[in-house]
């Protein structure tokens, strides 16, 4: 050999021993931390997941999470045995023969690619590499960092390697890796692409989500079902090479159909989202509360399980109803108002809702001045909303926007366990995503004539018959600025004189004012706050016709006395609080009962004048066009100007409640027909009882009875439910001509 030749080998041999060298020493610093600190053994020993909060109804179904990354960790003895293959078989092939780096895999990585320029041949990482990925995520993006953290991941694999068996590391990599729609860990993905918990995973199934972990945007299956489904058979051939599946299995299930059953647990969409934002807010201060030196729990990170009272299949059937009956009461309502609904022609109503908008008070603070702001929301552009048929896009403005949802109709209804208050249904209101405002626990309104069997039970305390006839003539009280309520019947009811039975049956509202004055105004007051409603009640002879304004909640509350001897309830949402490890962090206690608010022989003659109202009274549609046989008694209610439909009802086992209006209190129905409680309130429980009625496991509920009335409670109400004036005082009484006297001072404030 020349002795240039030489030379040039041993300047060569220097300079690879130097690059080696600088590796090494590169290394090494990476090593000993100082391009970013390294867990030890210690800290990897104790991996800690931030996991996904859930939420489950009384019935044990999963309906929602509170998450800020969507994971619910399982344990290894979880996973079944054909996704742990199907991931070995397409991520790690040689997973039980490393330590945590596959050096055959990364010497055939770097030969293909890099002196081949074969980009299909992989990334050479490990399942352990992965995970330490998983566990420490890459903060900086350029190309020499890339390599930086390569080398801290092989080393952080290694140690964990160390500290976890081969199982330990798939338990941990596949609780941590992302699946895309902000999901992390494989049981939150099964529950989101397959809704069932990953231990009910089929084969095919598994290979799904195995084969996302290569791209989960590119393989996610809802967003790109063909390429999903060549990737999940690029699965089970890998795993058919691997030697976990016989040809001929894996044949069969290469040739079936991509099936998913999605489910989003996100905060807007899904089942029973009002009743889920309740939760919510409740957990925020339960959290709080008990918060200690040692212990703290967050909603979102804890994985907390919370098992809530409320009934899965009765919930999914009364928003069923909800939209079907809402759907078509809208269509009616938008029909009778035609062109000149309040909403197209109501000028200074509509700049009245778009000013008390986000987007005017957001443009405002932006420093517009209102004739800019009003330019602004009124330029049109390409504009999604939403109605009954779903999502449809049109060139609108932010004011065409704020005026289309102004019109919709909105409601709130609940149901509740009348002997404890269990919530059973909840729904407050037509659509979360748009509407937020709670129809059961956040708003009050007018209740309309579901007031007047408090009013009549306060007089029945009070010692006054249900026998005792009172005159339906219109009176103008004199000390009440000539107040004069009238009845919504059009026949003259001058010389008519109602039983109490009778007159809560036709709800009628000059009968109720002058029971309300006989009772007098404190008694009713009182009985109303011994019932359990909290909301102020104004002191004024308008009371007995529902002025007062109540939430929904308290008013069903109330309304269980009635089938719950004496004593109201208030409607509880969770039954008991566990950890992550199922150790029980609080259970519903029993609140101490209370005392009854009224006698039990009262309490059964409000039953009997309430089935009175449903047989035969205001709510009788629900024999005569439901069809319904059940236990049912129950008020209706409307307020003035056909603002406020109400309907509440008993049954032995249920209490229900609903309310439909809208949010803005200036439009209200065109007419009572359409607008009254038996017509937009009612049917939301009848259709909803009716479906009840068709299911097997509901027989319990729909076949309870009412207990049988005593002898004294039917003598008591054994009497003509109408009398007419005598002739004598036909002849005095003008029909065209209203009675003119003063309120009793002793019941008026």
């Amino acid at each position: 050999m020349k002795r240039g030749n030489i030379k040039l080998w041993r300047y060569g041999l220097r300079a690879a021993l130097a690059l080696v060298g600088a590796a090494l020493l590169f290394v090494l610093t990476i090593y000993i931390g100082l391009w970013g600190a390294i867990p030890d053994k210690q800290e990897l020993s104790d991996i800690q997941y931030q996991r996904a909060s859930e939420v489950y109804s009384a019935d044990s179904v999963l309906i929602g999470k509170y998450y800020l990354y969507d994971r619910q960790p399982v344990r290894y003895e979880d996973l079944p045995h054909q996704l742990v293959e199907a991931l070995i078989a397409i991520e790690d092939r040689r997973f039980y023969e490393h330590k945590g780096v596959d050096y055959k895999s990364l010497f055939r990585v770097g030969f293909k690619t890099i002196l081949l320029g074969d980009d299909s041949s992989g990334g050479g990482s490990t399942l352990s590499q992965q995970l330490a990925k998983n566990l420490y995520p890459r903060k900086r993006r350029s190309a020499f960092y890339l390599v930086v953290d390569k080398f801290k991941e092989m080393i952080i694999a290694r140690r964990l390697e160390n500290v976890f068996s081969k199982e330990q590391v798939i338990e941990h990599y596949l609780n941590t890796v992302p699946f895309g729609d902000n999901t992390y860990g494989i049981e939150s993905a099964s529950l989101r692409f397959f809704s069932k918990h990953v231990r009910e995973l089929k084969t095919e199934e598994a290979a799904v989500l195995a084969g996302m972990l290569k791209a989960t945007y590119l393989y996610n299956p809802r967003l790109f079902p063909e390429k999903s489904l060549v990737r999940r058979n690029t699965v089970l051939r890998a795993m058919e090479e691997n030697g976990v599946l016989e040809a001929k299995h894996a044949d069969s299930l290469a040739n079936l159909p991509l099936v998913l059953q999605y489910q989003n647990y996100d905060h807007t969409s899904g089942i029973a989202p009002y009743f889920r934002e309740e939760v919510r807010q409740l957990m925020e201060q339960w959290c709080q509360e008990n918060k200690t030196e040692e212990k703290s729990y967050n909603l979102y990170t804890s994985g907390l399980k919370i098992y809530t009272t409320l009934d899965f299949n009765m919930q999914t059937l009364a928003e069923e109803v909800m939209h079907k009956h809402m759907s078509s009461l809208q269509s009616a309502f938008e029909q009778s108002h035609g062109k000149k609904a309040p909403w197209l022609v109501d000028r200074s109503l509509i700049q009245k809702v778009v000013k008390n908008s986000e987007a005017y008070d957001r443009l405002l603070k932006k420093g517009l001045n209102e004739d800019q702001v009003w330019d602004s929301l009124n330029l049109k552009r390409e504009m999604t909303l939403v109605n009954w048929d779903g999502e449809f896009t049109e060139s609108a403005s932010s004011v065409d926007s704020i005026v289309h949802y102004m019109k919709f109709l909105n409601t709130g209804s609940v149901s509740i366990d009348p002997a404890s208050g269990a919530v059973k249904t909840w729904i407050g209101g037509i659509d979360f995503s748009h509407y937020k405002y709670d129809h059961v626990s956040q708003s009050r309104r007018q209740v309309g004539s579901t007031f007047k069997p408090i009013v009549y039970t306060a007089a029945l305390e009070e010692g006054i018959g249900p026998c005792t006839h009172f005159s339906a003539q219109q009176v103008e009280y004199k000390n009440l600025e000539d107040w004069s309520p009238g009845n919504s019947s059009e026949k003259n009811e001058t010389y008519l004189n109602y039983s109490m039975e009778e007159a809560l049956s036709r709800s009628v509202n000059t009968v109720s004012v002058k029971v309300l004055e006989r009772a007098g105004i404190p008694a009713v007051i009182t009985m109303a706050k011994n019932m359990g409603i909290r909301s102020p009640l104004p002191e004024l002879p308008s009371l007995a016709l529902g002025t007062g304004e109540i939430r929904l909640e308290e008013l069903v509350g109330a309304y269980a006395s009635y089938v719950n001897h004496g004593r109201p309830v208030s409607p509880y949402l969770i039954q008991t609080i566990t950890d992550n490890k199922g150790r029980v962090l609080h259970k519903r206690v029993r609140e101490k009962t209370p005392e009854p608010a009224f006698s039990e022989h009262n309490r059964l003659l409000m039953l009997e004048l309430m089935k009175a109202v449903v047989n035969q009274g205001t709510a009788s549609r629900i024999r005569s066009k439901y069809g319904l046989k059940n236990d049912i008694a129950g008020k209706t209610g409307t307020t003035q100007n056909n603002k406020d439909a109400w309907f509440v009802a008993i049954t032995p086992g249920l209490v229900h409640g609903s309310w439909v209006g809208l949010d803005h209190h200036e439009i209200g129905f065109k007419d009572t027909s359409l607008g009254q409680g038996a017509s937009a309130a009612l049917p939301l429980f009848a259709l909803w009882m009716q479906e009840l009625n068709k299911r097997v496991e509901f027989r319990s509920i729909t076949s309870a009875r009412f207990e049988a009335p005593g002898e004294q409670v039917l003598n008591d109400l054994d009497c003509k439910p109408v009398v007419r004036d005598n002739f004598f005082k036909r002849l005095f009484k003008n029909p065209k001509r209203k009675k003119s006297k003063k309120f009793k001072e002793s019941s008026a404030p």
